[in-house]
């Protein structure tokens, strides 16, 4: 993968978008000249429920870091990001809860298009080198996700992005609103699942004809000494490891792999040392990396069927 993900909300906060733009945008702030991207900020700001307050113009919400008042808008969004100078922009929409009811889902979809609308009117002409993609919601009802698809994809978006998923919904829910909705998405752009998700969640995404992914879990659950391997999921805290002198994935050629012992890594999480959290991260990231190279080998060579089959054998079973 050639692009990171460059989070609105927190770098709005800070260490502020006048001040990136100020010093080169965020390639040149973060030296990384390969492409990014960075999301609207909504996700964040809809799951601060308790500190804001949404209306038809835009959200106000409070800093979760020091409680001081802000406001976002389409149009405010945009502007956020173009300071950035991402290379691919996010619109502003909402995410509503797995529990939401279909009445307010249905003004839900009617804001997130109206939005939609709006960040492409803010959208400058000339701004060919910042893509913008737009977002199918819809919550869990296959009838709001056709609306919403059918509106978005109308507006000349350069891809198109399906949210409101890996919301707390059961795993089966989730993939039943996935295939339902992913072939109502054009098939000349960059199709994008925001939010998801596990190995097996990025292959049957792929599966179900999904091309670009973003989450956190692989390095959240670095962080909590979860880590995925070619045999499964492993939980580095357990008494098991406490002697283990193999590897932690003996397919695997990372830095943390090639290195350190199951033994070392379980010593280095059980005395909080930062060395665990950065050499987990290591992993984690590694092998999703190489989970996805494996994807696109397994396309090319039309053996994706069979890929796909083992990587739900090896996790199932890991879970049991």
């Amino acid at each position: 993968a050639e692009i990171i993900l460059g989070n609105t909300y927190h770098l709005y906060l800070r260490p502020g978008h006048e001040l990136v733009a100020q010093l080169g945008g965020l390639h040149t702030f973060s030296s990384w000249h390969r492409p990014i991207l960075t999301d609207s900020g909504g996700y964040q700001v809809f799951s601060l429920s308790a500190l804001r307050k949404l209306t038809w113009e835009g959200v106000e919400f409070k800093s979760h870091i020091d409680g001081s008042r802000h406001w976002f808008t389409p149009e405010g969004v945009m502007d956020i990001q173009m300071n950035l100078g991402s290379d691919i922009m996010m619109v502003l929409d909402e995410c509503v809860a797995y529990e939401a009811d279909w009445d307010y889902t249905r003004k839900s979809v009617d804001l997130t298009t109206d939005w939609a609308r709006r960040s492409l009117q803010a959208y400058p002409p000339g701004s060919g080198e910042q893509l913008l993609f737009g977002i199918v919601q819809g919550g869990f009802f296959p009838d709001l996700r056709t609306r919403s698809a059918r509106e978005i994809t109308a507006l000349p978006f350069s891809g198109m992005a399906i949210g409101g998923l890996s919301v707390g919904e059961p795993k089966e829910v989730m993939l039943d609103i996935l295939a339902h909705t992913a072939p109502l998405l054009p098939e000349d752009k960059p199709r994008y699942l925001m939010g998801v998700g596990t190995p097996l969640d990025l292959v049957d995404g792929v599966a179900l004809g999904m091309d670009m992914f973003d989450c956190v879990l692989p390095t959240r659950n670095a962080r909590n000494g979860t880590l995925y391997t070619s045999r499964g999921k492993i939980n580095i805290k357990r008494l098991e490891y406490r002697a283990d002198e193999s590897a932690l994935d003996p397919a695997c050629e990372c830095y943390t792999c090639r290195t350190f012992s199951r033994a070392y890594l379980r010593h280095l999480y059980i005395a909080r040392e930062l060395l665990a959290y950065r050499l987990n991260t290591v992993h984690n990231l590694a092998y999703y990396l190489g989970l996805m190279r494996r994807v696109r080998k397994a396309i090319q060579e039309g053996t994706f069927t069979d890929l796909h089959g083992e990587i739900r054998g090896t996790f199932e079973q890991s879970q049991k």
